[in-house]
């Protein structure tokens, strides 16, 4: 086994983080991943222009709020490293930024504390997302992290791994009373796809082999966890349409929505 495999990982079942690695190049992952990946982009084509999408949509919310002056990242469900990480971007804006990663993936997190061994800046946690209170109290994210400061919390492209019973909207909140006024939330979220539902639906069953379960929401039931932030333009849009690097008149909409929103 590679050196960045964890004991307690079962290698026969695919898991999100380590199909989104593979969907993005990486070579973190296993063959029931890959195959997994590759059975679900040949179901619903967009599969990989939504993983490429999403890592494209990150890497433009962190430079511009890290233009903006914010020095603190919070990456919820990181997922594994790869090239275009929180805290490369981060620090090519502003070297002093400090960035936590957390992740319950052990691969994400094991390989995430080799690569950041020598910065003292970031650091990784492996800890659940639907348990909130375990993140915002976590030691290591104490240590790099000052909730007194405006910071930026991210959850891209994970939410739609929250079982609706796990309430995001209640993720959302206990996140925002950790925060002070001048913070920003950025999302990401899967949305009922248009061009080709039965695809879409076919790679949400696919999911349910797993241990994180995919389901798109409508972009109104999305907005109605922002309720009391404040969405900067240009609000809950596309995320290959939020602030694109160039202007493309033929650009199409993806099955997927992001927003920025400041507490």
């Amino acid at each position: 086994m590679p050196e960045w495999f964890s004991d307690d990982v079962d290698v026969t079942i695919p898991n999100a983080a380590r199909a989104y690695d593979y969907a993005l190049g990486g070579f973190h992952n296993f063959e029931a991943d890959r195959k997994f990946v590759e059975e679900a982009n040949q179901a619903w084509p967009e599969v990989i222009e939504l993983a490429y999408a999403n890592r494209e949509y990150l890497g433009r919310v962190v430079r511009r709020l890290a233009d903006a002056g914010v020095r603190q990242f919070l990456d919820l469900g990181s997922g594994i490293p790869t090239l275009g990480n929180v805290h490369e971007v981060a620090h090519e804006v502003a070297p002093s930024s400090r960035v936590a990663y957390v992740d319950i993936d052990p691969i994400a997190v094991a390989h995430g504390r080799r690569i950041l061994a020598d910065d003292s800046r970031a650091v990784a946690v492996r800890a659940d997302l639907r348990d909130p209170e375990s993140i915002v109290s976590h030691p290591e994210v104490l240590r790099i992290l000052d909730f007194a400061e405006p910071t930026a919390v991210l959850m891209i492209a994970v939410l739609h791994f929250i079982e609706d019973d796990g309430a995001p909207p209640r993720i959302i909140r206990h996140i925002s009373d950790a925060l002070v006024a001048g913070s920003f939330l950025a999302i990401s979220h899967g949305t009922p796809a248009v061009d080709d539902p039965g695809g879409q639906t076919a790679v949400s069953k696919m999911y349910r082999r797993t241990p994180t379960a995919f389901r798109a929401r409508p972009v109104e039931q999305i907005a109605t966890w922002l309720d009391g932030w404040s969405v900067i333009p240009p609000g809950i849009v596309p995320i290959n349409s939020w602030h694109p690097d160039y202007s493309d008149p033929h650009r199409r909409s993806v099955a997927a929505v992001g927003a920025v929103a400041r507490k």
